[in-house]
């Protein structure tokens, strides 16, 4: 289980994260009267050694090993204990044919679902030609 480690009074100020996950991160303790930087009991725990995962467990997601899609070869390197991630910078044309390349092999991928991808996306017949207004 990962532990969430949150800055001392971040639920009482916006700019420090009550509200806002992305905003919640956790700072070191400094103050001379800080409580938590002192490990007083009652107040939350500091990063400190022996919090680290153990090294089998580092860098998987859902208990899988991550990697990251550019292209199409790159499907090929996915296997079956592996879970793909494609990459945010491939465009709508390239992702058209990852995607059909995808439903085709039955591989997993974290941030794209294939089918709904295609339905959305699939080259439609323009409603609209140039010129004509209906």
């Amino acid at each position: 289980m990962k532990r969430d480690f949150l800055r001392r009074d971040w639920n009482k100020k916006s700019r420090l994260g009550c509200g806002r996950r992305k905003l919640m991160k956790w700072k070191r303790a400094k103050g001379r009267d800080n409580k938590i930087r002192a490990k007083l009991k009652g107040y939350p725990k500091s990063p400190s050694v022996g919090f680290k995962k153990p090294k089998a467990e580092r860098g998987l997601i859902n208990g899988k090993n991550a990697i990251m899609i550019n292209n199409l070869k790159d499907l090929e390197k996915i296997k079956t204990n592996d879970v793909g991630i494609i990459s945010s910078s491939i465009g709508n044309k390239k992702k058209i044919d990852l995607a059909k390349k995808i439903i085709a092999l039955n591989l997993s991928i974290l941030n794209l679902d294939a089918k709904k991808f295609l339905e959305k996306n699939e080259k439609k017949p323009k409603e609209i030609v140039k010129g004509e207004k209906k």
